[in-house]
């Protein structure tokens, strides 16, 4: 997806979300729901050495704690009830590609002491087994919350915060860019004018406005 914008905030956050693109850094991207946090991380991937890859994406909000480990790490088979055969875990599907964690900020605690042990070694186990495997991964996380504030109250780990705050961008909301909806109203036009094989779909000045 192209990332469509007018605005010299937009811009400038492209140019230094490509210059962060060419490093292996974790990128933490902040922001209200809705601005475009995961097409920004697809942007980023797609400018990255890991382009060829295809990215993983999770959302952390959506997972149930109790399935938390075992999609993230996989699990051997026998591990548990109903595991009836060796799953890989989403870290082996992202080797040597980016994954993009979603909604950080709901991470059960548990879970984060984990994800900052990949962080710091690079090293995890599937759920039943007895030996670390390695993973080539990129983390990019995204949150619409205010993680310092979640640090204080104890609700997210200051350590993996600061794992994940190596290069961080913030994404206006459309608010904030208005002149971006011009530019966002003909994108969207030009897409659904093919779609729906009506060339001549259009917006009246009054709907413009």
């Amino acid at each position: 997806l192209p990332i469509v914008h007018e605005n010299s905030v937009m811009a400038s956050l492209l140019v230094q979300a490509e210059s962060a693109a060419h490093s292996d850094s974790t990128v933490l991207l902040t922001g209200d729901s809705g601005t475009g946090k995961d097409v920004l991380s697809r942007f980023i991937h797609s400018k990255s050495t890991r382009q060829s890859m295809p990215m993983i994406t999770v959302n952390c909000g959506a997972l149930p704690e109790t399935l938390f480990e075992s999609e993230f790490f996989g699990h051997e088979r026998g591990a548990f009830t109903g595991a009836s055969s060796l799953r890989r875990g989403l870290l082996e599907a992202a080797d040597g590609s980016t994954l993009f964690l979603d909604e950080i900020g709901d991470m059960p605690l548990v879970m984060q002491v984990k994800l900052l042990h990949f962080l710091e070694q690079g090293r995890f186990r599937r759920v039943g087994s007895t030996r670390d495997q390695n993973a080539d991964v990129r983390v990019i996380a995204a949150t619409n919350r205010d993680l310092p504030q979640e640090v204080e109250r104890q609700r997210f780990r200051a350590d993996l915060f600061y794992r994940l705050n190596v290069v961080s961008f913030h994404v206006p909301p459309l608010r904030d860019r208005p002149e971006d909806v011009p530019a966002l109203i003909d994108y969207f036009l030009e897409i659904y004018r093919k779609r729906f094989v009506r060339p001549k779909l259009d917006l009246s000045a009054e709907a413009r406005q």
